[in-house]
């Protein structure tokens, strides 16, 4: 073992530990904000200090009123519906980008990866216009649409370099054995991309569950509101319950933790393998 190796576990520890401070410094205020009565915050004392008071009145009322349970059930239908397309698309697409040469091959990879640059906000009037004309206004599945067509892009774009590496022995070696593309692609490609697929099921799954615009824009029936429109319940017109929104955002925040932790293994391998790549 060389002499610098402690002084560079030393220097990674220490460089972790200042990241893991950063980082969890906007979860502690807004866990800590949670036990905290209404107007504790302005008692002139520092909004990260520890609650005179405990309490777990803020997180109580959260739970126990109806309409929270039914803001997590319509996040999670249209964020799982949107991540299932999302991912089935985008591995189609980059399937095909990968393992087949055409003429409009390269430009129209561009075109959809020119799609990376279109602010959201440009399209909001179009997409409720369009959203209107169809019927689908104040429902749901009315951000079904958006939510697919703005997480394409970085899902194609990540996928195909996974299924572009696939060896074409195995494609050919596939193809002996009497499988076509279709059957290559879900036999084969599918498996072998699993780190990428895992890596943008998650990376979408926290873009989509913490969406606001569209729902904003979308939505004003409570009953279809997910659940970034929560915090419209503990808000009046000239005052807000700020511990009792730090709660929802606090209960809002764990699911995606949850699924972090169940998938780091997964995510972390994804992101070797592209930047292997």
């Amino acid at each position: 073992m060389s002499k610098r190796d402690p002084l560079k576990m030393v220097s990674l520890l220490a460089i972790g530990m200042v990241w893991l401070v950063i980082a969890g410094m906007p979860f502690y205020f807004m866990a800590m904000t949670g036990f905290k009565g209404q107007f504790e915050l302005f008692s002139g004392r520092s909004v990260f200090a520890f609650p005179e008071d405990p309490s777990f009145q803020n997180y109580e009322e959260v739970l126990t009123s109806g309409s929270f349970f039914t803001y997590v059930r319509n996040s999670l239908a249209i964020v799982g519906v949107s991540v299932v397309l999302i991912l089935l698309f985008g591995s189609m697409a980059a399937y095909i980008f990968a393992r087949f040469r055409f003429r409009l091959n390269r430009p129209l990879f561009i075109l959809i990866i020119a799609g990376l640059v279109i602010p959201v906000h440009v399209t909001l009037i179009p997409v409720y216009l369009f959203t209107r004309e169809i019927g689908l206004y104040d429902s749901l599945w009315a951000l079904l649409g958006p939510y697919v067509a703005f997480n394409l892009p970085l899902t194609i774009f990540i996928l195909t370099d996974f299924m572009r590496l696939i060896p074409r022995e195995i494609q050919e070696a596939a193809y002996i054995d009497g499988s076509g593309p279709i059957r290559f692609f879900f036999r084969m490609a599918l498996p072998l991309s699993t780190p990428g697929l895992a890596t943008m099921a998650v990376y979408n799954s926290v873009i989509l569950w913490n969406e606001f615009v569209f729902a904003f824009v979308l939505i004003t029936s409570p009953d279809n509101r997910p659940l970034p429109l929560a915090i419209w319940e503990y808000q009046g017109q000239y005052a807000m319950n700020i511990p009792a929104i730090m709660s929802v955002l606090t209960l809002s925040a764990l699911p995606l933790i949850l699924i972090y932790i169940v998938g780091q293994e997964r995510v972390l391998k994804g992101m070797m393998a592209g930047a292997l790549k």
